[in-house]
């Protein structure tokens, strides 16, 4: 999951290597949700060995309020 400078987009999405597409977005890199709304910060990550397991996970997380999000987030990365 990445955000923008101020927090106030949360962007989900499954890569099979997160240094590499987290590079591409902070570099804009890739057009799209991430560079219109600059989201450039990691906050948070899953790993699956299974990618059709990550999928699932993505589109449950994309259907989830953002209340839920954040406190998933403040949870496991307070900073």
């Amino acid at each position: 999951m990445m955000t923008n400078i101020n927090n106030k987009v949360l962007y989900i999405s499954v890569t099979n290597d997160l240094k590499r597409r987290v590079f591409e977005n902070k570099t804009g890199q890739n057009e799209g949700f991430t560079k219109k709304y600059n989201c450039v910060k990691l906050i948070w990550f899953e790993k699956f060995e299974d990618i059709r397991l990550a999928i699932e996970q993505e589109k449950r997380m994309k259907k989830w309020k953002r209340e839920f999000k954040e406190n998933l987030i403040n949870n496991l990365n307070p900073d």
